[in-house]
């Protein structure tokens, strides 16, 4: 039984981490850091956690801690992770993963010096509906894919928990770092293949801050294949996503929620030729077990860390295309 240090016990850890936690079967949490050691030690005894700390190099000296989960805010999570390693403690390391890829790079390199998992918690990877998107594509259902689509957006309210969304030296961005990643990285995953150039427009207003509040990115895959992803702060709830191929098309309303039901249509021309119902409920669960699973020795988590670089490296290309207002390259990383 692996025993997890969450780094940043804040919403997410709420909201997510810790039902995810409750499903798990090859880990736990054994303990907690938050900045103020009161509301540290509050959230330890509301969900019966056994150790608290104020700071990630306390977390990361515990002895009864075997790996540590980052979700601080995205600008500490390059000191937050290399804290953890330098501790000799593998790290899962919330998406995204940097506000650069310079910082993920550092992530990366400083995580084989050590010879330690790094893993990043892109969850979609774990959902049965990406499964089952690319399960249909690799299988040849649509034939050779042409376009495909993904969106995602939130109303992010001045009431938002997450006050620092609108602060590119926190956030690092705006829709685009915070939910574009999930696109971005969803759609990698499904086509299983990569983007080389990306470009995009932003859309500012009164409550954005320094960041953008919508953008539209166009994404440009080495076989082919065109898509479109479109993010924003300011709409409905909502991640429909669409691949459209030579042969047939693959979609799905709020394909990525992971709180209902996901139904995939398969369609040819007008017709409705088939459905499929997954459920992508227990993600967060099969995400941290199969990271304790890594940490055992049993198996590769299947999100590395490169996996988070090459993300950023999108994202730092969608931003640069933002302001060049051109179409911008997107470097592969380097790969042991």
């Amino acid at each position: 039984m692996i025993r997890f240090g969450i780094i940043g016990f804040g919403l997410h850890a709420v909201k997510r981490l810790m039902p995810g936690f409750a499903e798990a079967k090859q880990c736990k949490v054994t303990a907690l850091s938050r900045r103020d050691m009161a509301k540290a030690k509050a959230s330890a005894d509301q969900y019966k956690i056994p150790l608290a700390f104020d700071s990630a190099e306390a977390l990361c000296q515990s002895p009864e801690v075997d790996a540590v989960l980052v979700t601080t805010p995205n600008a500490m999570h390059l000191q937050d992770v290399l804290t953890a390693l330098h501790h000799r403690k593998p790290v899962l390391c919330e998406k995204p993963m940097g506000t650069s890829g310079n910082e993920c790079r550092k992530m990366v390199e400083a995580a084989r010096k050590a010879d330690l998992p790094l893993g990043v918690a892109q969850v979609f990877r774990f959902e049965e509906s990406t499964a089952r998107l690319r399960e249909r594509i690799a299988a040849g259902q649509i034939g050779n894919p042409i376009f495909a689509r993904s969106e995602f957006s939130f109303p992010a309210t001045p009431e938002h928990p997450r006050q620092w969304l609108n602060d590119a030296s926190i956030a690092g961005g705006g829709p685009v770092a915070d939910i574009g990643v999930h696109c971005v990285d969803a759609l990698r995953y499904i086509l299983q293949d990569e983007v080389t150039r990306v470009g995009a427009q932003g859309h500012s207003d009164n409550r954005s801050g320094t960041v953008e509040s919508s953008c539209a990115m166009t994404l440009e895959f080495s076989r082919g294949t065109i898509a479109a992803v479109m993010v924003s702060f300011r709409s409905d709830y909502r991640t429909p996503i669409e691949f459209v191929g030579e042969s047939g098309v693959l979609r799905g309303d709020n394909a990525l929620n992971v709180e209902r039901p996901v139904t995939i249509e398969l369609r040819r021309g007008w017709d409705l030729v088939e459905t499929e119902i997954v459920s992508n409920a227990g993600a967060y669960g099969r995400q941290v077990d199969a990271f304790a699973a890594t940490v055992e020795g049993h198996a590769r988590f299947p999100v590395p860390g490169e996996e988070g670089w090459q993300n950023q490296q999108i994202l730092d290309a969608a931003y640069r295309s933002m302001k060049s207002r051109k179409v911008e390259e997107v470097p592969l990383i380097l790969r042991p």
